[in-house]
């Protein structure tokens, strides 16, 4: 049976979601903004402070287990209405480099992440069209079904990467359309996907690539910021909800140039929330709400 996720949407039906769970991609993040290569607690401190200034504005926000969350899975700094997403991917990325690869995270329980306060985990999968397809299809079938057996929304999220070694012309338009196809065909409660044309076509290109993407995935999904400069991200979620996303769960479009040594919180409310703000109005105003979008029981 599909979940309710109302404890992660907008009272409108809609996803308003911050994505907070980098991990060697914040470091990288702070390298480049700041010429710094920071360590670990810099990475944890940011995390807290957008958990605490971003997530009374937020209908759920995502952490990772490794540097966002207590040894517990507890958040304090989140918002008692704000739905708590952990991350279950162990990611396989040099520093420096983007993730190459994924696999559950064997560290995390799910009961131990819902009594913690979690209502949804999130999986990635870099997915390509080649040899090792079957197993990453198999890694989200079964990351789906850890989270119905632990009463946990399941959000699937795929980066849709050409094969390796392969040259010439590659239509990641079409391979994003695979991706939700065969995702999709698994029933995740919520799929994650990345912005049409990574959010630089006109408008009504991006809208009609959502509506394609809409129909592939076969149920309520959102985009993410990965890829879209933070100057394109609200059109970008404009057109993609007038071709039937349901919102978004995005991380650096939010808050990338709140990314500092000092001043993270007021950089985050100076800059980030009242983006977040106007990306909640938007959805409310032209998302497909979640039940409308999901899938019929079977």
């Amino acid at each position: 049976m599909p979940q309710d996720l109302s404890s992660i949407a907008r009272p409108s039906g809609a996803f308003a979601m911050v994505a907070a769970d980098q991990r060697e991609s914040l470091r990288t993040i702070y390298r480049d903004g700041t010429g710094i290569l920071v360590g670990d607690e810099v990475l944890r401190a940011f995390k807290r402070a957008a958990a605490r200034v971003l997530s009374p504005h937020a209908s759920a926000i995502l952490l990772d287990r490794l540097y966002g969350l207590r040894a517990d899975l507890r958040a304090e700094e989140v918002d008692p209405d704000c739905g708590l997403i952990i991350a279950a991917d162990s990611l396989v990325q040099l520093p420096g480099e983007p993730v190459t690869d994924t696999d559950l995270d064997a560290g995390l329980d799910p009961v131990v992440a819902r009594t913690a306060g979690a209502v949804a985990l999130k999986l990635l999968v870099i997915w390509r069209d080649d040899a090792e397809r079957d197993r990453r299809e198999r890694l989200a079938g079964d990351f789906i079904e850890l989270c119905r057996g632990g009463g946990l929304i399941s959000i699937v999220e795929a980066i849709v990467r050409r094969p390796v070694g392969s040259y010439g012309e590659w239509d990641r338009e079409a391979a994003a359309r695979e991706a939700a196809r065969e995702m999709g065909a698994l029933k995740p409660d919520l799929y994650k996907a990345e912005m049409p044309f990574l959010g630089q076509a006109e408008a009504s290109v991006m809208a009609d690539a959502s509506r394609q993407l809409s129909e592939a995935a076969g149920g309520p999904w959102v985009v993410l910021s990965a890829g879209v400069r933070p100057d394109r991200f609200e059109p970008a979620v404009e057109a993609a909800c007038q071709g039937g996303a349901s919102g978004f769960l995005a991380g650096r479009a939010i808050w990338s140039d709140a990314v500092s040594i000092e001043r993270v919180e007021q950089r985050l409310t100076e800059v980030s929330v009242p983006r977040l703000e106007r990306l909640g109005a938007l959805v409310d105003g032209m998302a497909r709400p979640w039940w409308s979008a999901r899938r019929p029981r079977p």
